[in-house]
């Protein structure tokens, strides 16, 4: 047998193992089971409940094989209920990340969606997804997440049905979106998990070693919502065409950082929308672990925990988080879409599907 045939042998077997069992997380307040759903395979163990279509725990192992949880998160329900702050490990929507002072126009009438952060909307509002209870089945190697969001949830027109679907394959947990609308429509949904990989409470991010495949970023103003422009990242802060650690210039003497408190922007990802490509790659030099985001989205959001309060949050190992002590790569359309004409539209009309993909693959670096 070729090696390219043992190669393709042994990946078809390991995602063959891939195993999906579901065990309950407990009730809403208003008496909503909450599920939980584990995927696992030989490589790594992903679980996701269905409160928020979270991502709870990746369990992956580092460079002498020892297992830790990668994602922040809560031990329990009652700590994501009692949560409306972080969105740990949530699909975000209606509109994930944020609107200007809630409001844009869609075919010459204006909607209004709540404010919830600083004037602007942020992740879809008071009542965004990520405070909903989904509907959820088994598929192959994974779990399918369903919402129905009626016409006129928090002020966004149509019904909305989307799917989120989570897989294993291998090392790739897979993430494919999907949805459909009765009424024209905006929509940017994205998950908002937070990794470490040194593992979960294991102090900050700061000395992950980060690229990110984008020549160009959306700078904001000082309510975070883009300015418009898109200028080059070149001899800026921001640029990790080639790696930096991300502590290295986090607090640099620079107006963009000096607004999010670190970094908290939309990177225009390089490569056309809608085709599959690299986003970022981060590797935790003292682990080995490596984490690397390929998307069909035109940007990321990578966010470095800037309003995670030192201790305030005992995760899911019993630690406490540090400041800056997770990592977002939130794949998405740019923030305040629907107001900038010149940005990737993020319109869904009735009779047409929205469809992205995300692909989190967790490796080791020797």
């Amino acid at each position: 047998m070729t090696l390219r045939a043992l190669l393709l042998t042994g990946l078809l077997a390991m995602t063959a193992n891939a195993q999906v069992t579901k065990t309950p997380f407990g009730t809403t307040k208003d008496g909503k089971a909450v599920d939980m759903y584990t995927l696992k395979d030989a490589a790594i163990t992903v679980k996701v409940i269905t409160y928020g279509a979270r991502i709870q725990s990746v369990i992956a192992p580092d460079k002498n094989g020892k297992e830790a949880d990668v994602v922040l998160g809560h031990p329990d329900l009652a700590g994501y209920l009692a949560d409306r702050d972080t969105y740990f490990g949530a699909v975000v929507g209606r509109y994930g990340n944020r609107i200007a002072k809630g409001e844009f126009a869609l075919n010459g009438q204006t909607y209004h969606v709540p404010v919830n952060n600083n004037g602007q909307s942020l992740h879809g509002g008071t009542d965004g997804f990520d405070n909903r209870v989904w509907s959820a089945k088994e598929v192959p190697m994974g779990v399918e997440l369903t919402l129905v969001s009626p016409d006129g949830d928090q002020g966004y027109p149509g019904q909305l049905t989307a799917h989120v679907r989570y897989t294993l394959h291998g090392h790739d947990l897979r993430i494919e979106y999907t949805a459909t609308t009765t009424k024209p429509t905006v929509l940017n949904l994205t998950n908002h998990s937070y990794f470490n990989l040194a593992g979960e409470g294991n102090g900050t991010i700061l000395n992950t070693r980060l690229t990110i495949n984008a020549d160009r970023y959306t700078p904001v103003t000082d309510v975070l919502i883009p300015t418009g422009e898109l200028p080059s990242v070149a001899g800026t802060p921001f640029d990790f065409r080639t790696p930096h650690t991300i502590g290295e210039r986090i607090d640099a003497t620079n107006d963009q950082l000096k607004i999010a408190g670190g970094y908290d922007h939309n990177w225009v990802l390089n490569g056309p929308n809608g085709t599959m490509k690299l986003a970022a790659k981060a590797v935790d030099p003292t682990s080995g672990r490596t984490l690397t985001v390929t998307t069909t989205q035109p940007g990321v959001q990578f966010y470095t925990g800037n309003f995670l309060k030192e201790g305030a949050i005992t995760g899911t190992g019993g630690q406490k988080y540090a400041y800056r002590g997770g990592m977002c790569f939130e794949t998405q359309h740019f923030p305040d879409s629907p107001n900038h004409p010149k940005f990737p539209t993020t319109e869904l009309d009735p009779g047409h599907t929205m469809r992205s993909e995300t692909i989190f693959s967790f490796g080791v670096q020797k």
